[in-house]
């Protein structure tokens, strides 16, 4: 996450109020690095991980290596199916010991029986609170947190000057640039995008289902097809190809980066994984949150990406002794924020990267206002029918977006 560059001082403070630092979670795991926790088995970890963050873990993988003695195998994977097949290889011994997943999987994971509760002991302290509670179902910690992500609307200054206060003025100042597009997002051709477009349903006060006074999801009660998730799809209707044409289907995420980079729209909603590429092209920019197109905070999923052990693990206290405390440290922590760009979940890592990178702090306060994407199984059965739904209301198919929206909320109701 590379944007502008200015002095961030209290990031500390602003995350820390935030997301307040959990305090003493189960006892256990020192937080010491060292050899403790092999117990003199040698046997190889494997970690299934996707190919931009394999050069982060290698360091990580040597250092506990020379301290222990035990080889660290770091198996690519590619991200988009990965679940699936730790799902499927756990129970026949043929996984791997860690997998670097997000944790809106961690129910899936847990109720297939195929990754292990750890004990963080101290190391917890040093995380925001809500990267902890992503780690933890029923009440029980699954992993150790290394991001936190969510989407904003990252803005050409040189298009555009000043940020927007609605989604409205985006619209007419994207239009008044004079570019090609005068806002952007990717979209997915066969599925569409709920994940991107969900700032904007929230900006109508549409969720997907209920939340219980404790931040949880109360999987019981679906409310997407409520009058807030209608009035959502009514607006989303006179943005596709029947309306504005704002949001276009036929623009992928690789078709919105390539846009972006090439002047060819003053707005891009996406996450801090494009940042990178956009500080590389020299486009001069600005991280803002999504303003209001139905008169509520947008608030978009956060996200929280972390490592997890296998309930079928070779050498569980060996990958225990790694991802508790070697995966912990604030090297770890920012070498994987260097290759990904998403701000670290370990607030000493975020502070520091922020010093020197102030989008963190940008997509963070964003963050802190966001959703949780819920991580219960059912949601599992969501995805399909709602994107497709809104797939189907931008491309103007399907008749009546409402009853297009409604459609999908009883599919997904029946399946869940």
């Amino acid at each position: 996450m590379k944007v502008n560059r200015k002095s961030a001082i209290g990031v500390g403070a602003l995350i820390a109020g935030s997301m307040i630092l959990l305090g003493g979670c189960a006892a256990g795991g020192s937080g010491d690095s060292g050899d403790s926790g092999d117990s003199g088995d040698t046997t190889p970890i494997t970690i299934w991980v996707d190919i931009e963050r394999k050069p982060a873990l290698e360091p990580v993988a040597k250092s506990f290596t020379e301290d222990t003695g035990i080889e660290v195998k770091l198996v690519t994977k590619d991200f988009a199916t990965v679940d699936q097949d730790f799902i499927s290889q756990v129970p026949t011994g043929k996984g791997p010991d860690i997998i670097v997943s997000p944790h809106d999987k961690l129910g899936a994971y847990v109720a297939a029986g195929v990754v292990a509760p750890l004990e963080l002991g101290d190391v917890a302290d040093g995380f925001a609170e809500a990267s902890i509670q992503a780690m933890t179902y029923d009440g029980q910690t699954y992993g150790v947190p290394y991001s936190i992500e969510n989407v904003a609307l990252v803005r050409n200054t040189d298009l555009v000057a000043e940020p927007a206060t609605t989604f409205d003025e985006v619209i007419a100042n994207g239009t008044a640039a004079g570019t090609e597009y005068p806002f952007l997002v990717g979209l997915s051709p066969e599925q569409g995008d709920p994940y991107h477009l969900y700032p904007l349903q929230t900006s109508f006060g549409s969720q997907v289902f209920a939340q219980n006074a404790d931040g949880s999801y109360d999987a019981s009660q679906l409310v997407l097809g409520d009058a807030a998730g209608q009035a959502f799809a009514t607006w989303l209707a006179t943005q596709g190809a029947t309306g504005t044409g704002v949001i276009n289907a036929n623009i992928d995420g690789d078709k919105a980066r390539e846009f972006f980079l090439a002047g060819q729209s003053p707005y891009y909603l996406t996450g801090p994984w494009n940042i990178p590429a956009i500080s590389e092209a020299g486009i001069n920019y600005a991280v803002d949150p999504l303003p209001s197109a139905g008169g509520q905070e947008a608030r978009p999923f956060v996200g929280v990406n972390g490592f997890f052990l296998s309930s079928k693990s070779t050498n569980a206290l060996a990958a225990t002794n790694f991802i508790v405390n070697y995966l912990s440290t604030e090297d770890a922590q920012l070498a994987l924020y260097e290759v990904g760009g998403r701000p670290p979940a370990l607030i000493a890592a975020y502070e520091t990267a922020a010093e020197s990178d102030p989008d963190v702090l940008a997509f963070g306060a964003i963050g802190q206002k966001g959703a949780p994407m819920p991580s219960i199984p059912e949601m599992g059965a969501v995805w399909s029918d709602w994107g497709n739904a809104e797939l189907q209301i931008i491309k103007g198919e399907g008749g009546d977006p409402v009853t297009v929206w409604d459609t999908a909320a009883t599919n997904i109701q029946g399946k869940i």
